[in-house]
C-alpha cells in the first residue's frame, strides 16, 4: 500500500504541474499589511519578500500606490519578512510564525537611509489579526502531539476549542461508517460541520460525520472556525474544521513512538475491584526532509494499533439437559419463572412434561451448537469478543517549482479490522459483525502566481471509504433440517423469547422467562462503498488599492453504494404463543412467525455540489476592515441509481386516487412512473437554483497598535444534508418487501405460502 501510495502522488504531481493551478482553501495564510515611511505617510514600490525558514521558499510582493501588499496563499511555518525601497534602509522582521488560516497583519515602516543600512526586528509574540471578522481556535502541531489523546484519536482535539461538545443522535455514527466522534461545534448540528482535510471535503459520503484524520504526529495543525466564515466557505452550516499535513523541510527530521497501555500502566476506577484489563500498543514514526534541497521534499508516516480487552459479559438462557428430555417442570415452576405456568397440553405437556419424541430435530440441531448448561433454568454467561486493529499511512510531496509555482500532493489510507464476536463453538456469540473498514483520501494543490497581485488557487482531491461486512457462520438453514431455497446459504436468525412468562423476580435464581438469540447484526450481507467522490476547487485572490477581493467555485459528487441481505437471511421467531412459553415453542419447533425478503441494494445513491462565491476584504481605514461577500449555492436534489422513492401526497389520499405503477398500494401513495410523480424518474425533489448566501463582517482594530480586535458579522448559511436520509424510502414497500408466514411449519417455512418460496420478489 505504501509503494502504490507514491506512485499515486508522483503521477498525480505530474498532472497537476501542467497548468496553472494554485492552492485550495483553509489549508494556507496570508501576510498583509501597509509601508509607511517614519513620518506616516504611505510607501507605494516597496519591495516585500517573506522567505520560510525551513525550506527556503520565497514569495514577493510590491505595495501598491495606497501602501498596501498582500501575500496570499503562503504554506504554513517560520517565516522572515523583508521590505526594500531605495532611499530607505532595508527591514528584516524573523520570528513570524504562519498558523492554518491565519491572516496577520504586519505593517512596515521604514527608516531614510542606505539599502545597505538594516532595521532587524524579532516577532515571536502572537499575532493578532486585525482585520478578520472571523472566529476561531488554532490547535498547533505542539498541542497536537503533546496533549494526551485517549486512543491519539486527533479529532477529539476540536473539543479545546471550547464552543464544541458532543452531539448527534446515535443513528448518525453506525456499522455504515468508519468509527468517529460526533461533535457540535457552536450549537450546531454533528453532521454540519465541514471537515477539509489539506483543502479537501473530508466528510462521510452516508452521514456527512467526519472521515478519519492520521494520527498526531503527521499533522501540522488545524483550525477550528465556528462564526463570521467569509463566502468562500460553504457545503455546510456550521463550522469548519481545516486540517493540514506536516511537510518535508531542507533538515531530515522524524520520529519513531510506541504508547502502551496494559495492566501494568493502567489506573483503577476507585470504585472497580481491579484495574482496566485493556491492552493497547499504538506505534509507528515519521520521517521527512528533502530530495532536492530548497525544491522538493517529502514526508510520510505509519502509526499501527493493536487492541485486546476482556470480553464483554452476556447472559442467555439455553435448554437444560431436562428440557431436551421433555421436562420443563423445573424450568416452568417457581424457581425460574416469576409466575409458574403450565404448559399447553393441547401439545403433548402433562405436569409441564412431554414425550422426548416431540422434541424437534431442527431445535437438537441447533441446542447442539449452543453452550451446555448446569442451571437448573438454563442460564448461561458468555462473552463477546472485543479486539481491533488499525493501520494508518500518510505520505505526502511538496515542489518548489519556482518562486511563481508550488505544488503539493498528500495520499493517506487507514485500515480498521474489527473481528466478528464468533469464538468458533458458541452459536450465541453471533451477535456482530466483524469489520474491515478502509478510508482512501487523496488531495493534490498547487498555487500560481499570475502576477504580483493576483494569486490562483486550484485543488483537486478524493475520498473513498469501503465499509464491507465480515461474517461467520455456525450453520445454514439446510444445515439445520430448513427448506430455504431462497439464500440458502444465508446464516440463520433465530430469536426465543420468553412469551407470557415474566422474568423471575427477588429471590428466583433463573430469570427463565428470557431465552436467547441467534444472528442478529451477523446475519448482515453487507457491504458499503463510499465514492470515489472527487472534490474540485478554485479560488482567486485579487489585490487592487485598498481592497482584497476573492472569487472562486468549487464542485462535489458524493455517492454512496450500499448492499444490504439481512432481509434475505430468514427470521424464525418462538414467542410462547402456541406452548405458552417460548423455549417449550422452540423445542417443539412450533415458530410464531418466519420472515424474509430479498437481498437489496437499495443506496445507490448519488447527489451534486456546486458553489460559487465572491468577497471583498475592504481596508477601510488603516483601522477598520470591512468583509462583504456573496456566495452561491444551488440546490441538486437526491438521486437514487434505481428510482426507488415514493412519496405520500394527503390530496390523493382524500380523493382516493392509487398508484398505476403499484395499484396495490395505499392511495394516495405514488412512485417514480405515476402521473403525479413529476420531480423525474431517479430524484425526489426539484433542483432549486435561487440559493444565496451573504455574508458580513467588520474588523475594529480600536487603539491601531494591533493589540486589539473588535469583530461583528452576520450571514446566511445553507447544508446539503446528507445521502442517509434517503435510505429510508428504499426499504418501503415494495423495494424492500419482507414477507412473513404466520405458524409455519419448521422444516418447511414457506410450505403454507400460496405457490409456496415466492423469493425474489420481482419489482
Amino acid at each position: 500500500m505504501k509503494r502504490m501510495g507514491v506512485c499515486v502522488l508522483a503521477g498525480l504531481l505530474a498532472v497537476a504541474s501542467v497548468g496553472a493551478m494554485a492552492w485550495a482553501q483553509a489549508t494556507t495564510a496570508q501576510i498583509s499589511g501597509t509601508a509607511k515611511d517614519q513620518s506616516g505617510a504611505v510607501l507605494p514600490g516597496v519591495e516585500i519578500t517573506v522567505t520560510q525558514t525551513a525550506t527556503g521558499a520565497k514569495r514577493s510582493a510590491v505595495s501598491n500606490e495606497t501602501g498596501n501588499y498582500v501575500l496570499a496563499s503562503l504554506p504554513l511555518g517560520p517565516y522572515m519578512l523583508e521590505a526594500a525601497l531605495p532611499g530607505f534602509k532595508s527591514y528584516v522582521q524573523s520570528g513570524i510564525v504562519l498558523q492554518v488560516d491565519a491572516s496577520p497583519t504586519i505593517n512596515v515602516v521604514l527608516q531614510v537611509g542606505q539599502v545597505t543600512e538594516q532595521v532587524e526586528v524579532q516577532a515571536n509574540a502572537a499575532l493578532v489579526e486585525t482585520h478578520s471578522s472571523g472566529l476561531g481556535t488554532v490547535v498547533d502541531n505542539q498541542r497536537v502531539v503533546e496533549l494526551p489523546l485517549n486512543g491519539r484519536n486527533v479529532t477529539e482535539l476540536v473539543f479545546l476549542a471550547g464552543m464544541a461538545n458532543v452531539g448527534g443522535s446515535g443513528f448518525l455514527n453506525s456499522v455504515r461508517n468508519y468509527p468517529t466522534v460526533m461533535i457540535s461545534v457552536a450549537g450546531g448540528i454533528a453532521n454540519w460541520t465541514a471537515y477539509n482535510f489539506d483543502g479537501v471535503a473530508h466528510n462521510d459520503a452516508y452521514n456527512s460525520l467526519n472521515l478519519p484524520l492520521p494520527f498526531p504526529d503527521a499533522l501540522q495543525e488545524f483550525k477550528v472556525e465556528s462564526s463570521a466564515l467569509q463566502a468562500q466557505y460553504g457545503v455546510h452550516a456550521s463550522a469548519n474544521v481545516n486540517v493540514v499535513t506536516k511537510s518535508g523541510t531542507n533538515d531530515l527530521h522524524g520520529d519513531a513512538f510506541e504508547f502502551v497501555r496494559n495492566g501494568i500502566f493502567n489506573a483503577r476506577n476507585f470504585f472497580a475491584p481491579k484495574r482496566d484489563t485493556l491492552k493497547r500498543n499504538q506505534f509507528g514514526g515519521t520521517l521527512g526532509g528533502a530530495i532536492v534541497k530548497n525544491k522538493l521534499f517529502f514526508f510520510g508516516g505509519y502509526q499501527g494499533t493493536i487492541q485486546r480487552s476482556e470480553p464483554t459479559q452476556n447472559t442467555a438462557y439455553v435448554p437444560t439437559p431436562a428440557m431436551l428430555q421433555g421436562d420443563f417442570t423445573t424450568f416452568a415452576g417457581p424457581t425460574c419463572q416469576a409466575r409458574p405456568l403450565t404448559l399447553a397440553a393441547s401439545q403433548g405437556f402433562v405436569n409441564n412434561q412431554v414425550s422426548p419424541s416431540l422434541i424437534s430435530p431442527f431445535a437438537l440441531k441447533v441446542a447442539a451448537r449452543l453452550p451446555q448448561t448446569s442451571d437448573p433454568c438454563g442460564k448461561v454467561n458468555f462473552g463477546l469478543k472485543t479486539n481491533q486493529s488499525e493501520h494508518m499511512e500518510v505520505a505526502r510531496l511538496d515542489w518548489q517549482a519556482s518562486e511563481k509555482h508550488s505544488i503539493f500532493g498528500r495520499f493517506f489510507v487507514t485500515n480498521l479490522n474489527i473481528p466478528t464476536t464468533f469464538d468458533g463453538s458458541n452459536a450465541l456469540t453471533l451477535s456482530r459483525n466483524g469489520q474491515a473498514d478502509r478510508v482512501y483520501a487523496l488531495s493534490i494543490g498547487s498555487t500560481y502566481l499570475i502576477s504580483a497581485n493576483v494569486v490562483s488557487s486550484f485543488r483537486i482531491g478524493a475520498n473513498r471509504q469501503e465499509i464491507p461486512k465480515v461474517t461467520d457462520h455456525f450453520a445454514t438453514w439446510p444445515e439445520l433440517g430448513v427448506n430455504a431455497p431462497f439464500n440458502p446459504d444465508a446464516e440463520p436468525r433465530i430469536t426465543v423469547a420468553g412469551g407470557n412468562v415474566g422474568a423471575a423476580g427477588a429471590g428466583n435464581t433463573g430469570g427463565g422467562g428470557n431465552g436467547f438469540n441467534i444472528g442478529g447484526g451477523n446475519a448482515i450481507i453487507n457491504s458499503d462503498y463510499g465514492g470515489p467522490n472527487p472534490n474540485i476547487s478554485e479560488d482567486i485572490s485579487w489585490v487592487r488599492g485598498s481592497h482584497q477581493f476573492g472569487f472562486g467555485t468549487s464542485y462535489i459528487h458524493t455517492g454512496l453504494n450500499y448492499k444490504s441481505g439481512i432481509n434475505a437471511t430468514g427470521v424464525m421467531t418462538f414467542n410462547g404463543n402456541i406452548t405458552g412459553h417460548g423455549m417449550a415453542d422452540f423445542l417443539l419447533g412450533k415458530p410464531i412467525t418466519w420472515a424474509q425478503g430479498n437481498i437489496q441494494s437499495y443506496l445507490y445513491n448519488r447527489q451534486e455540489y456546486f458553489g460559487a462565491y465572491i468577497q471583498d476584504s475592504w481596508k477601510a481605514t488603516q483601522r477598520l476592515t470591512i468583509n462583504y461577500g456573496l456566495r452561491w449555492e444551488p440546490f441538486f436534489a437526491f438521486k437514487n441509481k434505481h428510482g426507488w422513492f415514493d412519496h405520500f401526497d394527503m390530496d390523493l389520499f382524500n380523493r382516493n386516487v392509487h398508484s398505476t405503477v403499484y395499484p396495490n398500494a395505499p392511495a394516495g401513495l405514488i412512485f417514480p412512473g405515476d402521473a403525479q410523480w413529476t420531480w423525474g424518474q431517479k430524484s425526489i425533489a426539484y433542483n432549486r437554483y435561487k440559493i444565496f448566501a451573504p455574508r458580513l463582517g467588520l474588523a475594529w482594530d480600536p487603539k491601531g497598535d494591533g493589540k486589539m480586535s473588535v469583530r461583528a458579522s452576520a450571514g446566511i448559511f445553507t447544508d446539503r444534508g446528507a445521502l442517509y436520509s434517503m435510505s429510508a424510502m428504499a426499504q418501503d414497500s415494495p423495494y424492500g418487501s419482507v414477507l412473513t408466514v404466520n405458524n409455519p411449519k419448521v422444516e418447511d417455512p414457506w410450505g403454507s405460502y400460496p405457490g409456496g418460496n415466492p423469493l425474489p420478489i420481482v419489482l
